[in-house]
């Protein structure tokens, strides 16, 4: 009986942390940002030597394959889209986590 309830307990302190690591995807979106170094060059709301964040929303926010163009430049980087500073890539992002920091950047719209 007492294993069945530490079971039942453990179930649910897993299941609630769980739920609860994904209840803000904006903050989720911001976090990785920050630990992946895209602050170094960009922020939210202005430039730095890369476009503001809501700058490259309403850029491609209107595109049908905006989430996937992004995540793809993100991975691969681009040179020339924003003037003479190219964008690195940025090869130790998963494919998850870059398609969660372009569905976060396109969230700024």
């Amino acid at each position: 009986m007492k294993q069945t309830i530490s079971r039942a307990l453990l179930v649910a302190l897993l299941t609630g942390s769980a739920a609860t690591a994904h209840a803000d995807p904006a903050a989720d979106g911001l976090m990785l940002a920050q630990r992946k170094n895209c602050m170094a060059c960009h922020a939210v709301g202005k430039p730095l030597m890369g476009p503001s964040f809501h700058d490259i929303a309403g850029k491609y926010g209107a595109r049908a394959d905006a989430a996937d163009y992004l995540a793809q430049s993100i991975v691969k980087g681009s040179v020339g889209l924003w003037g003479g500073v190219p964008m690195p890539a940025n090869t130790q992002l998963t494919s998850v986590e870059a398609h969660t920091l372009a569905q976060w950047v396109l969230s700024l719209r």
